[in-house]
């Protein structure tokens, strides 16, 4: 017999260095599962991205068992590391702070396709695209 689901959270911790810390001790501690147990799996399962968000989707059962499926970084993250920033834009539409070019969005785009809900490069592009353009980040 499957097991009930009591609930699905998405967490976007730091790859290899959570900690229960607020936010994520008070979202874990509601739930009622080994709070300790689950950051130190994920810990483990990230210790190779470390300085990346990595986001977990965590299934929380009845019986207060637990598992959790990893995922690719934002797309913000990925445009962040590729040009190498810090951060987006402070004032988007005025300040540019980075330029992308067409082949490094399709690379993101074709890279993050797993999660997003299309199949099709060219909608894939667009949202990376799209995002590129809400950070500040020229796309050419």
């Amino acid at each position: 017999m499957a097991k009930k689901i009591q609930q699905v959270l998405k967490l976007n911790l730091p790859a290899g260095a959570a900690t229960p810390a607020p936010p994520v001790g008070p979202i874990l501690g509601q739930t009622g599962i080994n709070m300790m147990d689950f950051i130190k799996q994920y810990n483990d399962a990230t210790a190779d991205k470390r300085g990346q968000v990595i986001p977990a989707e965590l299934t929380v059962y009845q019986d207060r068992s637990f598992s959790f499926v990893l995922k690719l970084p934002p797309v913000s993250a990925m445009i962040m590391q590729k040009l190498k920033l810090k951060s987006g834009s402070q004032k988007t539409g005025r300040e540019t702070v980075g330029t992308l070019t067409m082949d490094q969005a399709r690379e993101i785009a074709q890279e993050k396709m797993p999660d997003l809900n299309t199949d099709d490069v060219e909608k894939a592009l667009k949202t990376v695209i799209g995002t590129a353009e809400s950070m500040g980040v020229k796309v050419q």
